[in-house]
C-alpha cells in the first residue's frame, strides 16, 4: 500500500464492521488503573469541534493553535459543571499520528474519571475506537507502512533493551527500506525479462541467462538470506526464551528455580513429587528474557494428578527453546535420567549436575556417553555454588550461531514466512534461467516473489492478515 493510498478501503475490513473514515473515534490511551495522568484521544473530522464544545481554556483564545497545550476545564455539556482541570492538545491534519484531526485530553487519572470523560466525547458524536484503530488509520492514510505499525506493538511489548532497539530500528523504517530496495531490484530484473518476452528474436542480445541468474542470486537471494538470519535474534530479544527445567523427582529442580530467581517461588520439600503443575516466572539474564518453567519430576506415575503433571512437563519440554536437565549427581544414573538425556540430545539444552555438596555417585562414563555434545555444569542449588557458570553456559547455548553485535533488521514470524516464500520463488527463477525454461515462467516466479515482498510492507497484504495484525493492539493505540 503506497503512501498516497486514499483511505477508501475501510469498510472491507471485518474487524471494523460498519466503520467509516468519516467517523470520529475516541478511546482512553493510557493503561487502566490509578495514576497521575490519564489521556483520552480522539481522531477524525469532528475531533476539534467536539473538543472546542466541552473545553473551557483558563485564558480565553480566539482560536486554538495546532500542536500546543492549553490549560483549562473540561465541562459536562449536560450540566455545565466542570469535570476536571485538564491539558488539551489540538493537532491539525496531516501532521498527526493518524494524519487526521487529533485531540488529546490529559486529565488526572482514575478509571471512573476517564470513563466519564470518554462518555462525554461519545455523547457529543464520537464513537468508541476498536482495538488498534488509531494505528490502522495511520497505516491506511499512508503515514506508516505495515512493518512500522507492527513495530509499535513490539516497542510496547519489548522485554529487553535490545528488543527496544530492534523495534526502534523498524519504526524508523530500516526493514521497510531493505524491502523497498529488494523490490526495486526485482522490478528491474523483471523489466528486462519482459522485454525479452516482447522481443523474442532479440533474446540473446537483450538478456543473458547466466548473467541474469547471477543478478538474482546476488541482488535478491543473498540479501533475503541475510535478512532472514536476523529472525532468531529478534525472537531471542523480543519474545524471550522458553526455558524448561526438567529432571527426576527430587533432583533439585525447584531449588534451582528459586536460586535463579533469588526468591522462594517453588515449594521445596524432601517429599518426592511435590511439584505437580507448571511453575512459571521470568528473569533477565545478561539482558536476555528467560521464561523459566519448573515442571513435575519424572518417575513412574503414582496417580492421575501426577500423571497430568508429567504430561504437561513433556509438552513444555517439546515446546521449549532451552531445556535445563537437572541430574542429581549424588545418586546413580537412573533409566529416567538416561531417557531424558536422549530426549534433549537434539535440542538446545544444558545438563545441570546438582548437589555437588554431596558425595558423587553418578556414573561418569555413562553420563559422558549419553550427554555427548551437551554442555554440563556442576552446581549446588542449595548453596549457590556454580550458578554463575550455569548462567554463562545458558547464554552461550542461547546465542550460539546468532550475531548479537549487529542491530540491523530483524524480521518477525510473519515477515519470515513472506521472505521464505519470496526466496523460494527467486530460487526457482535462478534454476529456470539456467535450465532454459521459457521467460514467461521465469517472469511469473519473479512476480510472485515481488508480491511476497510486498506483503511485508503492506503493499499486497490481504484483509485477513491486516485484521489479525491490528486486532492485537489495545484500544486507544
Amino acid at each position: 500500500m503506497s503512501n498516497d493510498t486514499p483511505f477508501t478501503l475501510y469498510r472491507f475490513f471485518p474487524m471494523f464492521p460498519n466503520a467509516s473514515n468519516e467517523d470520529t473515534i475516541a478511546a482512553v490511551a493510557t493503561p487502566a488503573g490509578q495514576a497521575g495522568i490519564g489521556i483520552v484521544r480522539m481522531s477524525g473530522p469532528e475531533a476539534r469541534k467536539i473538543a472546542e464544545k466541552i473545553f473551557r481554556p483558563r485564558n480565553p483564545v480566539d482560536s486554538f493553535q495546532s500542536h500546543r497545550l492549553y490549560l483549562g476545564h473540561l465541562i459536562d455539556p449536560a450540566s455545565g459543571a466542570p469535570i476536571d482541570e485538564v491539558l488539551v492538545s489540538f493537532m491539525a491534519a496531516p501532521h498527526t499520528y493518524t494524519r487526521e484531526e487529533v485531540v488529546e485530553i490529559n486529565s488526572h487519572s482514575g478509571p471512573l474519571l476517564l470513563e466519564q470523560i470518554l462518555k462525554v466525547l461519545l455523547g457529543e458524536g464520537a464513537r468508541l475506537a476498536k482495538p488498534g484503530e488509531f494505528t490502522f488509520r495511520s497505516f491506511m492514510n499512508g503515514r506508516m507502512d505495515l512493518t512500522q505499525a507492527e513495530a509499535i506493538m513490539d516497542l510496547i511489548n519489548a522485554q529487553s533493551e535490545r528488543g527496544l532497539q530492534l523495534a526502534s530500528n523498524q519504526i524508523h523504517g530500516r526493514l521497510r527500506a531493505e524491502i523497498e530496495r529488494l523490490r526495486q531490484k526485482a522490478v528491474d530484473i523483471l523489466a528486462h525479462i519482459e522485454v525479452a518476452i516482447d522481443f523474442p528474436e532479440e533474446e540473446f542480445s537483450l538478456l543473458h541467462r547466466e548473467e541474469t541468474a547471477g543478478r538474482v542470486q546476488k541482488d535478491l537471494l543473498d540479501p533475503v538470506s541475510r535478512i532472514l538470519s536476523g529472525y532468531e535474534e529478534r525472537k531471542l530479544w523480543m519474545e524471550g526464551v522458553k526455558t524448561v527445567i526438567v529432571g527426576r523427582v527430587n533432583a533439585g529442580k525447584s531449588s534451582l528455580l528459586n536460586r535463579l530467581l533469588n526468591e522462594e517461588k517453588a515449594m521445596v520439600t524432601p517429599i518426592p513429587g511435590t511439584t505437580r503443575d507448571i511453575i512459571e516466572s521470568t528473569i533477565h539474564m545478561e539482558g536476555i528474557p528467560l521464561h523459566l518453567m519448573d515442571t513435575a519430576g519424572f518417575r513412574k506415575v503414582r496417580g492421575k494428578l501426577e500423571q497430568l503433571g508429567i504430561h504437561r512437563a513433556e509438552q513444555k519440554m517439546k515446546e521449549a527453546d532451552l531445556v535445563l536437565l537437572v541430574i542429581d549427581q549424588s545418586r546413580p544414573l537412573h533409566p529416567e535420567d538416561l531417557d531424558l538425556l536422549a530426549r534433549v540430545r537434539n535440542k538446545r539444552a544444558v545438563v545441570v549436575l546438582n548437589k555437588i555438596d554431596l558425595p558423587a555417585r553418578v556414573n561418569g562414563e555413562a553420563l559422558e556417553t549419553m550427554a555427548v555434545g551437551l554442555p554440563r555444569v556442576r552446581i549446588s542449588a542449595l548453596k549457590g555454588e556454580g550458578i554463575e557458570e550455569l548462567r554463562k553456559a545458558i547464554r552461550d547455548v542461547i546465542t550460539s550461531g546468532i550475531d548479537t553485535t549487529d542491530l540491523g533488521v530483524a524480521p518477525s514470524l510473519r515477515h519470515k514466512e513472506a521472505l521464505d516464500r519470496a526466496s523460494g520463488h527467486f530460487e526457482n527463477t535462478v534454476s529456470n534461467l539456467r535450465e532454459g525454461l521459457p521467460f514467461e515462467i521465469i517472469a511469473a516466479d519473479l512476480q510472485e516473489g515481488l508480491e511476497s515482498l510486498g506483503e511485508i510492507i503492506g503493499e499486497t497484504t490481504n484483509e485477513e492478515v491486516l485484521d489479525r495484525i491490528f486486532s492485537q493492539f489495545c484500544i486507544g493505540k
